[in-house]
């Protein structure tokens, strides 16, 4: 690995952007000093993100290779940015082959050198509201297109109505430990009454002291692990919260469960943007100029449009290579797979102590060699979707996003190995597929993820987060969320504000950060 990334094929555009937002931090501590000037360059640098690439609405999704007016309007299929390209199966390796010999972490997981586990926790629960992928279709989606906090309230009204408690505007829940959860799905080994019109996934080997603890929730994948639990128990807290806080503060509202349910639900939606792009998308960029959920600013734009997730957006977020093979709590490592679908361990130690200790552990470095067993077949169906969905080559999606192509190996990756595993199996630069390409890139320096990924998830994470209908700018004020709800949104920056307003009160001041703090 000693020789370094070429970066020949960077091109010089791309490398002076790099240059100026990764250095001299006394200029952009000056910028954001100033809100004005601080707004307008937020503006202009999200602008510039999006702008790498075309803009919605797609000419083409997965329903077919032409546009009809179904291919336009069916977002049951998901968004393409490039049409599909026709390859001979037959000369493509297979992908056991593939996945063995540029996926498979063999030993020790390799350590991210900027991420704590709290960033792929988060990333997990925040992404599967809205990149869901059809279990008969993998070129179709499930998915609302929208950041509507499914995970918690449900994907669509019938599901949400089960979990409402009909009492002012909360949600079910159950204390235990003077802490709030979600309430339990089974009841004595069998689904409770209140909850069999919604579907909550457990492995059929799951033994009968696990099961009783699942919780009911929104999202059917929402007991998978235990970050998922930690954020749907966290933002369930919140909104109960706030539903207290308003009913307090506006007493006719009392007795108005829906509005307070419906106000409440609002205000989290935008507080959980707010945290994504001020916190999440933050930690991902290298950059010195911190990005600012600022939605007035954009609704001139002609990105502005209808949501609607693309395949490549779904695949470039196969994060599996983020997950270590231990987690340390209390001083002591359990394998992995020893928090799925064991929501004791959360419920025994609160959820102060899991965030502190996600927060403390560093993540897996996102990238070849690193995915551990257990998510080794999620990485093969991610390259069978590629597959089916005819996608284009990872050199033409960066030319796509106004990168130069690569012309060898060593402009992806230093690491050697990787490189000669990737010269075995497709020979020519240009042959190397969407997803392989994705994660074969070395990270950027400062950064949680490579460029051709980094490029992508600003060109489609800020244009489908900033345009939920609740910033839109007759809606984003204070007659929608209240004068107190929307001053609650503008005082929350991140997931550590909203944690330690929902837990005991105590001296404690749990370490709450996606970003490692080094010594």
């Amino acid at each position: 690995m000693a020789k370094g990334r070429s970066t020949a094929n960077d091109g010089l555009r791309n490398q002076i952007e790099f240059f100026l937002l990764t250095n001299f931090p006394w200029f952009w501590a000056f910028v954001q000093s100033n809100d004005w000037l601080k707004r307008q360059v937020n503006k202009f640098l999200i602008n510039s993100a999006i702008y790498k690439a075309k803009t919605r609405p797609y000419p083409l999704s997965t329903l077919t290779d032409y546009t009809s007016w179904d291919s336009l309007i069916d977002r049951t299929y998901s968004g393409r940015h490039l049409p599909p390209v026709n390859i001979d199966p037959g000369k493509l390796r297979s992908i056991d082959e593939i996945a063995d010999h540029l996926f498979f972490r063999k030993g020790d997981t390799i350590l991210s050198e900027k991420s704590t586990l709290l960033f792929p926790y988060f990333a997990q629960w925040f992404t599967d509201g809205f990149l869901r992928t059809s279990r008969d279709n993998n070129l179709k989606n499930t998915s609302n297109h929208d950041i509507d906090l499914s995970p918690l309230y449900g994907l669509n009204r019938q599901i949400t109505e089960v979990l409402r408690s009909g009492k002012g505007g909360k949600l079910k829940s159950q204390f235990i430990n003077d802490e709030e959860y979600l309430p339990y799905y089974f009841q004595d080994g069998v689904v409770k009454e209140e909850f069999k019109t919604i579907n909550i996934y457990t492995p059929p080997e799951l033994d009968q002291e696990k099961r009783d603890k699942i919780f009911a929730v929104g999202n059917e994948r929402g007991n998978v692990q235990i970050g998922y639990v930690m954020m749907n128990t966290l933002f369930l807290r919140e909104h109960n919260r706030i539903c207290d806080v308003l009913a307090e503060n506006y007493s006719t509202w009392k007795d108005e469960d829906d509005r307070l349910f419906q106000t409440a639900r609002n205000i989290v939606i935008v507080l959980l943007i707010k945290i994504v792009i001020e916190e999440y998308i933050n930690h991902i960029a290298p950059y010195h100029f911190k990005f600012i959920a600022d939605p007035r600013s954009f609704t001139n734009e002609k990105w502005y449009r209808q949501n609607w997730m693309t395949l490549e957006f779904n695949l470039l977020y196969r994060w599996h290579s983020a997950v270590p093979n231990t987690v340390r709590l209390d001083g002591q490592d359990l394998p992995f797979t020893q928090t799925l679908w064991n929501n004791a361990l959360l419920i025994d130690r609160g959820l102060g102590r899991w965030f502190e200790a996600a927060s403390l552990q560093p993540a897996g470095r996102i990238g070849m060699l690193n995915t551990p067993e257990f998510l080794l077949e999620t990485d093969k169906r991610s390259l069978q979707m590629g597959r089916d969905a005819r996608l284009a080559s990872y050199n033409d999606y960066r030319e796509m996003c106004k990168f130069p192509r690569v012309t060898d190996f060593d402009q992806i990756t230093e690491n050697e190995i990787v490189q000669q595993e990737l010269k075995h199996l497709y020979g020519d630069v240009d042959k190397i597929e969407f997803y392989v390409g994705l994660f074969a890139e070395d990270a950027r320096e400062n950064s949680a993820v490579g460029s051709l990924i980094g490029r992508l998830v600003g060109i489609d994470a800020f244009s489908q987060a900033l345009t939920n209908p609740l910033l839109a700018e007759n809606i984003f004020n204070e007659t929608t969320f209240s004068p107190v709800g929307f001053e609650i949104i503008q005082t929350t920056q991140c997931l550590s504000d909203v944690l330690h307003r929902n837990i005991p009160k105590s001296d404690k001041n749990f370490k709450v950060t996606m970003t490692q703090v080094k010594a």
